[in-house]
């Protein structure tokens, strides 16, 4: 959805047609795949964080443009809403010190983006969902101000053809309605890119999908919405209602939501970008003059545009990603699960324990894939979402016994899954002391059972304890947040409290 979008409105034809581009499009992906025309293997990993806005007291501050002007830098972008921006940092190679790399450049890109907010008197907190957010925040009148963001929500609302219900049973319940798709805007996220050949993607795609329980557990970082505590993750739930198209009547059809975990392992990245096509009707229908199956003929490269521009309008937590640079075509598979920070230690931790983890799993001999029921790694997603770093995950058994059994994922990730990523990291040929130091904050997180909604949710209740009522208590904890952030000491180190 980073492209830029414009149209007036779309008319009946206008699906019909596009619904015919699409499938010219997936079959020149087709003929790709089978003429082998992908790039040959780089190991490339690419990364982009959501960033929220925030000024002094912790509360959100609508100033997205003002501090873009101020930035000036194209690796910094709008998102949904006005108190988000978003940073993307270019490919690297995996190996060596690229974490270490990777944890410089983002301490100097988000430390001077931070400097030119406080211009606006507003600062950069990199948090899932900020605590401070109130429901009138999260209205039509503070999405950012993009062509594609306002057709994006004039279709979903289209599509629904009724308010957005939000109900979210988790320490509390909240529940509300929306008129618009502004309270997704609350979901700041860590994407986590990796190119893969045709060949290995299936392997890295199941493999990814495994391990985004254990991502969420050990990274959840979104206890709050709206004043209410809910799950140890929120932003999975709210992402999925404040985007579905669907009114209830065709969620009580088994109609898939647009957000969405997936149903089953695949065998190629054909399979995922097929069920998008076969599953999601088209929200923004604009057609390009690409012949993708004539280019083809003809020698070159197709750039697929409507495929790519659909693709991003169905929100899998980990999406296959067609891609297109110097006239040779590439796939990703892009990891969403992940809340932005505590802090840029801890992002780059959970970097480094992802593709070192996804790594190993995919070149397991017995993949886990082929030992967990995918109905388990969907259930697994949802208590890693609820209960995070105390989740209990099902997990197949060591040795040849076979079966799955529930086991608590601190234990899952120390005793099984934290040595696996270490040798992941090892195939990757990264130094030997970044693995262990990135790898280390993984571990502690887990021996201390301390995660960012964790420290969130206790430094709130301690807010309490001292007297403070609930929207004070919560903007002292989001001010103390900020504060330890840009400290930048790993989450399992911060002192709980607000003092």
């Amino acid at each position: 959805m980073g492209e830029k979008v414009v149209a007036d409105g779309f008319g009946l034809s206008d699906r019909q047609r596009y619904r015919r581009k699409l499938q010219q499009c997936l079959a020149g992906l087709a003929r790709l795949l089978a003429e082998k025309r992908f790039d040959r293997p780089q190991n490339l990993m690419g990364l982009e964080i959501e960033l929220n806005l925030a000024g002094s007291d912790g509360m959100p501050r609508m100033v997205n443009a003002a501090v873009l002007d101020r930035i000036a830098s194209t690796d910094f972008q709008t998102e949904l809403g006005m108190f988000n921006l978003e940073v993307n940092i270019a490919p690297h190679r995996i190996g060596g010190r690229v974490f270490d790399r990777l944890a410089e450049e983002l301490r100097i890109g988000l430390g001077y983006a931070d400097r030119k907010a406080r211009e606006v008197d507003a600062g950069v907190v990199m948090i899932g969902i900020l605590p401070t957010l109130a429901q009138s925040d999260l209205v039509f009148e503070n999405l950012s101000d993009v062509d594609r963001y306002t057709l994006l929500n004039d279709q979903i609302v289209a599509a629904r053809g009724e308010d957005f219900a939000l109900d979210i049973q988790g320490v509390e319940r909240l529940t509300c309605t929306s008129t618009s798709i502004v309270p997704e805007a609350a979901c700041t996220s860590v994407q986590l890119h990796l190119q893969v050949t045709p060949g290995r993607f299936s392997s890295v795609w199941n493999a990814a999908q495994a391990v985004t329980a254990v991502q969420t557990a050990v990274g959840a970082n979104s206890p709050f919405l709206f004043g209410r505590e809910l799950w140890r993750e929120s932003r999975p739930p709210l992402f999925q209602q404040s985007t579905d198209t669907r009114p209830p009547e065709l969620q009580a059809q088994g109609v898939r939501p647009r957000t969405w975990f997936g149903e089953r392992w695949v065998d190629s990245a054909y399979d995922l970008f097929e069920e998008n096509l076969r599953y999601f009707p088209p929200l923004l229908p604009i057609l390009d003059d690409e012949d993708p199956l004539r280019v083809l003929d003809e020698g070159g490269v197709p750039r697929l545009q409507e495929l790519v521009l659909h693709n991003g309008t169905v929100y899998r937590w980990n999406r296959p990603v067609y891609g297109w640079v110097d006239g040779v075509p590439h796939l990703r598979v892009e990891n969403r699960v992940l809340p932005a920070g505590p802090t840029v230690t801890d992002v780059v931790a959970n970097a480094a324990f992802y593709y070192g983890l996804v790594r190993s799993l995919a070149e397991e001999t017995r993949p886990v894939w082929k030992r967990l029921p995918f109905e388990d790694a969907a259930a697994n997603f949802d208590a890693a979402c609820r209960y995070g770093i105390e989740a209990e995950l099902r997990w197949p058994r060591s040795g040849r016994s076979g079966g799955v059994a529930s086991v608590p994922a601190v234990r899952l990730v120390l005793d099984e899954l934290l040595p696996m990523a270490a040798a992941g990291l090892d195939a990757w040929h990264i130094e030997p002391a970044d693995r262990d130091f990135y790898l280390g904050v993984i571990e502690e997180r887990c021996r201390r059972r301390v995660n960012g909604a964790s420290w969130q949710a206790d430094t709130f209740h301690k807010a309490l304890e001292s007297g403070l009522d609930r929207e004070a208590a919560l903007a002292a904890t989001t001010r103390r947040y900020a504060e330890l952030m840009h400290e930048g000491e790993p989450v399992h180190t911060w002192p709980v409290g607000i003092d």
